[in-house]
């Protein structure tokens, strides 16, 4: 071991780069790999022409917790990036109406689910209320790794077991709160933000509306991916070595054991004292660690568990700015929960699917040029199966998707494109290395949370940390950072620099 310790990273996703943040504020020497030519993973961005899109997330929720990593490496997030909080927070269109702009002021919002349920607006501040006391008791419990049967001997733990209610769905927890299911679906959508129903997602995962609420939606001035840009400047700054067009093309083992002693890409041999992963788990694990040598997570194993949906993805350049449009805006099937099974189930592709949309450039005026504007739309989707072709389906559905933009006002997109980028599941899995495409990674039921996901020192590998939605906390923005937090908590104790 060197007198600075050494660690590897493969990837520069967020979670990547937070790490490498914090990584080199602990004393150790980083350096990470990126396959693609810039930093971000999914947080990058996509450039057509004078137009500059999110590739993937878009909303930008509890910046307090980058906030936090940011000064722990000695730098202050808001002077390296503007971020405008938003309100309305988004737009929700449901197809059978009506139409609401959730918004924090909770008086108001009282008055927009009024529209749908005077009773359900009743309950609107006691259920933000419990929120806000759930999302303190399990806190704790989303910042500490599971590496084991003895990280469940903890008070925190079981401070939170009355705020968790396993048995019960995302959907069947606010039904305590609000009859119609549509007042439901507009405090349980963000269990998308995980790739999931509400139907089947964990009732815990009802602190994402809360989150929202209580910290804000914001926007990050020239998109997320600027943020990762941010991070990445700061690493840099810190010393910090990012390898650009450089994927890891094998890990390196010491003697033909399971210690992983550094990495192999285009450049040659890179030896370090310990490897981050950030890299999509299941296919890291398929690509770069032998056959046989995984038990719990091996290439069979793998195949046996749940992952998330994914997604259609359309982003225009428009020759208009659509004013009257927010910034985000949810459409919601009127057949919402059958669309949600043609997903998660029957992998087939709904006539009526529910869609997002991004109108970014009402609020960011530096993505597109003076009077003109960017939309990415957005459908959720089934990941890679064998019932959908998408070199056939991919032109039809892109025609539903501007069809569909007609519930919500946009009637003459067609007629305004300037240019376009179509992203399917298929170019999920094969361009940007997602195993089947599946942008949420695996699917966050209860079966593969906590100890049952890939734990953050991995058990399977020795020197190997992960960092990422494929594991604890989990997919999103927020906790992703807040896995990179805890690997690398976890790498400084291993290494006495805690």
């Amino acid at each position: 071991m060197s007198a600075r310790p050494s660690i590897n990273i493969a990837g520069a996703g967020p979670g990547g780069l937070a790490s490498a943040m914090l990584l080199a504020a602990k004393g150790f020497d980083v350096q990470v790999f990126e396959r693609r030519s810039r930093v971000g993973g999914r947080t990058s961005y996509i450039v057509d022409g004078d137009f500059k899109f999110d590739a993937g997330p878009t909303f930008f929720l509890f910046p307090q917790l980058l906030e936090e990593i940011f000064a722990e490496a000695g730098a202050d997030l808001n002077e390296e990036v503007e971020m405008v909080r938003l309100d309305p927070q988004y737009r929700l269109v449901f197809e059978d109406g009506p139409t609401l702009d959730a918004t924090p002021d909770l008086d108001q919002m009282e008055r927009e689910i009024a529209k749908i349920s005077e009773a359900d607006a009743a309950n609107v501040k006691k259920f933000m209320a419990e929120n806000a006391w759930k999302l303190e008791k399990l806190s704790p419990v989303l910042q500490k790794p599971f590496n084991g049967l003895a990280d469940f001997i903890d008070p925190s733990l079981f401070s939170a077991l009355p705020a968790v209610r396993p048995w019960a769905s995302l959907d069947q927890d606010l039904k305590r709160h609000f009859k119609d299911p549509r007042t439901r679906l507009a405090f349980s959508f963000q269990s998308k933000y995980l790739g999931m129903s509400p139907y089947r997602c964990p009732s815990l995962f009802s602190i994402l509306s809360g989150l929202e609420y209580e910290y804000g939606v914001y926007h990050p001035i020239g998109g997320c991916s600027a943020v990762s840009e941010a991070m990445a400047r700061v690493a840099q700054r810190m010393g910090v070595k990012i390898h650009l067009d450089e994927p890891v093309e094998q890990l390196i083992f010491d003697g033909g054991k399971k210690k992983v002693a550094g990495v192999k890409t285009k450049s040659g041999e890179h030896r370090a004292d310990a490897m981050f992963i950030n890299a999509d788990f299941a296919r890291a694990m398929h690509r770069l660690v032998p056959e046989g040598m995984l038990k719990r997570w091996g290439e069979k194993k793998i195949e046996t568990k749940s992952f998330s949906c994914s997604t259609f993805m359309l982003y225009l350049g428009i020759d208009k700015v659509y004013e009257d449009l927010p910034h985000h805006t949810i459409c919601m099937s009127k057949d919402y929960e059958g669309n949600l099974d043609d997903i998660e189930n029957q992998h087939r592709l709904s006539a009526d699917p529910s869609f997002y949309v991004q109108n970014a450039c009402v609020t960011d005026r530096s993505l597109a040029p003076e009077g003109q504007s960017t939309l990415y739309i957005l459908l959720p989707c089934s990941h890679q199966h064998e019932n959908i072709d998408w070199s056939v389906e991919g032109p039809r559905y892109r025609e539903l998707a501007l069809d569909r933009l007609k519930l919500i006002g946009l009637d003459d997109v067609r007629g305004h494109i300037v240019c376009e980028t179509m992203i399917t599941p298929a170019d999920w899995d094969t361009d940007y290395e997602i195993h089947k495409g599946a942008v949420f990674n695996l699917a966050h039921n209860i079966g593969q949370l906590l100890h049952n996901r890939p734990r953050n020192r991995f058990e399977e590998l020795d020197g190997v940390y992960l960092t990422g939605g494929g594991t604890h906390p989990g997919s999103g923005l927020p906790v992703i950072y807040e896995s990179a937090r805890i690997s690398s908590n976890l790498a400084a104790k291993d290494f006495a620099l805690a």
